[in-house]
This record gives C-alpha cells, structure tokens and sequence, in this order.
C-alpha cells in the first residue's frame, strides 16, 4: 500500500512521491528559543519524529532539517511587538545571545530525553543572516520587495497565490489589516523581510543600514534552502505556522526560485491541556521536569503526545499520563512473553502465531500509510498483544514477532525495546532459579527469590512454561 498524507496546500491527501527516489528532504518549523519548550510545544516535534521514523521504516533515507528561531520572531508573529528572544532577555538581565544559546542547548537535550532521532543539521537563524540577505536581494530586483528606510517589505500582489496554504483571500487580509500601524507598506498585507531598530540588541550590517535584523519568515526560507536546495519533500509544523509564518514562507521562496518549494505540507494540531489551552496563569504549562517530578518515565510522555491522530485535537492531563503508563505496561508485558517464547517456547509448534502476526503486520502498515493513523497502528499492537496472551506462539515467530516490534520501535519510540540491563543474565538466573524452587515446592525459598527480585524492579508473571519477567 502507498503512503498517503494529507496535503495542507492542497486540501486533500495525496500518494507521498519524493522529489529524489529512495530520499526524502524534510524540513520541520522548530522552536524559537526564548523559554524552554513545554509539552504542548513537543507534540508538533515528535510528530516530525513519527513522520521520520515511519518514512524510515518504508526504507527512505531522510533527511531531515529542524530550525533553531533565536532572532526575529516578533511577540505578535507579524511585523509588530518585540523580538521574542530579546524581551526575555530583558526580563532575565541578560545578554540575548546567551539567552537563546542557554534555551536551544535545553531544547535538544529535551529532544533527546524523548527519544527523537538526530536531525542531520538543527540550523539557528543567527548563523544564517547572509542567506537571508541573499534572498532579499534577489526579490527586490526581481520585482517582488521593495524597501522603504532602512526596512525591506515582501509585495504580496506579486505572489498570485498567496493564501492557497492558509486559506486567506488577500482582499479580506487587506480589509482586514490595521494599515495605519504600517502605513509605509504598499499593501496592509505586506510582511517584513529586513528590519531596523537601533535599540534591537541582535543586528547586522547591511547595505540597508546599520542596525538591521530579519523577519522570522526569511529565515526558514534561507535554511532550508542551504541544507536541503531550492526544493523539499516535506515541510512540518503546527497549526499556528499555517499563517502567516509558512504561507510566507512559499511566497518569497518560489518567487526567489521560479520553483515550487515543498511538494507536502503538514501540520499537527494544538494540544490541550484539562480540555483547554495552556497558561501559565492556570497554572497547566509544563516541562519535561513537570513530567519526570511526578513520577513519569518520558517514554510515557511520549506515547501521551502521539497516541492520537495528529490532525486532530488531543488533551494531556495527569489522569491520561496514568491511562499512557497502564497502556506501555501492557505492550511490555507482551514483549516479555514474547522474549521468553522466543527462549523457552515450544519447538513443537515452531510457527504457531504466524497468522496472528502477519495480520499485525499488515493492519499496523495499512493504518501507518493512511496518513499516519496511529490509533490504528497501536489497535494493530494490542491485537498482536492478545495474540500472544491466548494463542500458542512458537520459538521462531517469537522471535520474528520481536525483530518486527524492533522496527516499530524505530517508528514509536516508546516501547522500551532497548530497556535491558547489564544485569540480564543475572536476573534470568534467578528467575529459573526461583522456577525450580517453585517445582520442588521449596516455598520459603521461592518466596525469597521473588522478594529479591521485586526489590530490584523486576516484576514477574508466572506461566506453565516458567515465569514471564519484565522490568517494572
């Protein structure tokens, strides 16, 4: 079955067909580094990592590109308000560069805590000003920018299809617009590509002027480009990116190439908190330390931001963190028995479960191709699970079934296939230790072994071929 994913610039989905064969070029709208990321902020990231690791599993080679914004991300993520990195600057007494390189350092180390792959590049704006002016250069010759003082604007009326992405007709835009805060724009639509402040602590030199620093959308445009070329596969983001920030995006790039710029456009929705948004008057702003404080592995929180479907609203509250942790010990109880089939099981029946898996396999891909239907896949799981709960599985599809969930993991993330210890073969000893105290109904000793064994996190299930074992 073809990968199929629904298309935000065409409304519709669409067969995923790359630019390349066998590569994908994949761009994803990172965090602006002003603060430190919270868990509303990482659905839109690991989403990016889903999409990844599913194009990995079909047997790509991706390559993929997640921005650092560390200048030039406005408060209002227009043309107006204060340079979001600055103004935390100003709150914390510190210099801006520091704030943004302290932020971007947590960001991937946040990243990593989750378990999400290396991007090949993690590209900051600030390091990047050349390419950017390369691209406003270009568009003013070209008839598409102008400048006005020291600023640079994008004309959108040289873009005839501005609005395709988002939806917006450029008539309501205009109407819309509050044109005496800009009156220098030729069209209340139009959107900063350079600016100028002599008070902005984060500028460069150009031709335009002394004190100048880029417009956010600029930015995605010219790292994308130097890492990925003129055309991409792919661009990720959340919703709130749809307009103005990626709209602009695709109006200065192919007015810059001539080319269309990315084939798919993607983008998860926001995610809830108690059924409503995040604030940090509520109090309901979370971080990764919010999350781990209380008690919950991060593979937890992993599977709570991609356990539903990404085009569609998704709550977090602390009652679904425990529905996520009852839910990932049931998917490990499973590989436990299936490591210990795969062991101990009987090779009588070398292929009992085959069917079982194989129908796993299949509806786990068909939900997966659909757009990424992880609710599917994750039905697929937990069919397989029961599988192997009440049905009779052989050594050898054990442990196809164990190579298969290995693949999986590289798409989830959150089974915890790789969760061993050094302390593996010690703790198998004692638990067939502990099993032929049980068959010689030595009790007392069999009780000390389970003691033992619980007291280091061990967490058993007894069975007729010997107890099941997994790490709590």
């Amino acid at each position: 079955m073809t990968f199929v994913v629904h298309n935000t610039y065409s409304k519709k989905k669409e067969p995923f067909e790359p630019l390349e064969p066998g590569v994908v070029r994949m761009y994803n709208c990172g965090p602006t580094v002003y603060g430190r990321q919270h868990v509303g902020n990482f659905r839109a990231f690991l989403f990016a990592d889903l999409l990844r690791g599913w194009l990995a599993y079909l047997g790509y080679e991706v390559r993929q590109v997640m921005n650092i914004t560390d200048v030039g991300h406005l408060t209002d993520d227009a043309d107006d308000g204060e340079d979001k990195v600055q103004a935390q600057a100003k709150k914390e007494g510190r210099d801006p560069f520091e704030i943004s390189a302290a932020y971007a350092a947590q960001f991937l180390a946040d990243l990593e805590a989750l378990g999400a792959k290396n991007a090949i590049e993690y590209p900051r704006a600030t390091e990047h000003v050349p390419e950017m002016l390369e691209i406003i250069e270009a568009l003013i010759e070209k008839g598409h920018a102008y400048q006005v003082g020291e600023d640079v604007y994008f004309d959108v009326t040289t873009f005839d299809r501005y609005g395709q992405l988002s939806g917006n007709r450029l008539e309501d835009l205009e109407a819309g617009a509050r044109i005496e805060v800009r009156e220098e724009k030729r069209n209340a639509a139009d959107f900063a590509l350079w600016k100028s402040d002599p008070k902005h602590l984060m500028k460069w030199k150009s031709r335009f002027g002394d004190d100048g620093f880029p417009g956010w959308h600029i930015e995605c445009s010219a790292m994308a480009r130097k890492h990925l070329g003129d055309r991409i596969d792919i661009h990720t983001g959340g919703e709130d990116n749809v307009f103005p920030h990626h709209e602009c995006e695709i109006a200065q790039t192919e007015c810059f190439t001539g080319e269309s710029f990315a084939r798919y456009w993607m983008h998860c929705k926001f995610l809830q908190v108690d059924g409503g948004k995040m604030s940090k008057s509520l109090g309901n702003v979370y971080t990764l330390d919010d999350v781990t404080e209380r008690g919950y592995d991060l593979r937890v929180l992993r599977f709570a931001l991609l356990r539903g479907h990404y085009r569609q609203p998704l709550n977090f509250t602390w009652a679904i963190m425990d529905e996520a942790r009852a839910t990932l010990d049931s998917l490990a109880e499973m590989v436990a028995l299936l490591r210990h089939k795969a062991e101990h099981g009987a090779d009588t029946l070398p292929t009992a479960g085959e069917g079982a898996l194989t129908q796993a396999v299949a509806a786990f891909e068909t939900a997966m191709n659909d757009d990424l239907g992880v609710p599917g896949a994750l039905a697929a799981l937990f069919g397989l699970r029961d599988a192997v709960l009440h049905e009779a599985f052989g050594p050898e599809t054990a442990k196809e079934a164990l190579a298969w969930l290995e693949r999986v993991e590289g798409v989830f993330g959150f089974l915890g296939l790789d969760s061993g210890g050094d302390d593996d073969a010690e703790i198998e000893a004692l638990v067939r230790a502990r099993d032929e105290a049980r068959a010689n109904k030595d009790w007392a000793e069999s009780d000390r072994l389970r003691d033992e064994l619980t007291a280091r996190g061990i967490v058993l299930q007894d069975g007729p071929d010997g107890a099941v074992w997994r790490r709590g």
